[in-house]
């Protein structure tokens, strides 16, 4: 039991500084002058959660991997609102070779390809309310889950994802034209899914 906390303890100050690495390179964050401000606690929900998710239940390799990338895109979503591509795209292939070995790879493909269109017109259509990381995710969540439990994290998401925007503009911490993190809304339910 020590040796897994310690490992799961390493886990998240490696991913912890991966994502500072990932803020150091990138020109498109939402709060550049307060990324120590917001990631104060980061280290700590990275160890918790690794320590609650992974112990919970065992899972196959691929599995893992896709909990560990998704657990990271939820903290840089919350804290930087950006989903990045060096997670995005190796969590929608790692779906795709599991889509592939459980012999469901062009109807998970055909899912990802047609959420991740519609994701791409409502980033149209709301003006970049929706961004692209969004978009990828929606793919990478189709690879992995189908159709029907897709739906079901979009609905999900866009439900608590819209409460949560509500009480933001009614206790005024956000206004109506502002950006808010979508992606966590629906990593987590994602991870819920991969658990069933």
């Amino acid at each position: 039991m020590l040796l897994e906390i310690i490992s799961y303890a390493a886990l998240a100050y490696v991913a912890s500084l991966w994502i500072d690495k990932l803020y150091m390179n990138s020109p498109e964050l939402s709060f550049p002058d307060k990324i120590l401000v917001r990631s104060r606690y980061r280290k700590y929900f990275l160890f918790f959660a690794f320590v609650i998710l992974f112990t919970l239940k065992p899972l196959e390799i691929f599995k893992l991997t896709a909990i560990y990338l998704l657990i990271l895109m939820t903290v840089t979503d919350f804290e930087q609102y950006m989903l990045f591509d060096v997670m995005t795209a190796p969590f929608a292939l790692i779906g795709g070779a599991f889509a592939w070995q459980n012999g469901i790879l062009l109807e998970n493909f055909i899912s990802a390809a047609i959420g991740g269109g519609i994701f791409f017109l409502l980033a149209i259509i709301s003006r970049g309310a929706m961004g692209g990381g969004d978009i990828k995710l929606i793919f990478g969540i189709g690879m992995w889950l189908g159709a029907e439990n897709l739906l079901n994290v979009v609905l999900i998401g866009a439900i608590f994802g819209g409460v949560a925007a509500l009480l933001m503009i009614l206790t005024k911490k956000k206004k109506r034209d502002s950006y808010f993190a979508y992606g966590p809304y629906f990593t987590l339910p994602t991870i819920y899914f991969l658990f069933c």
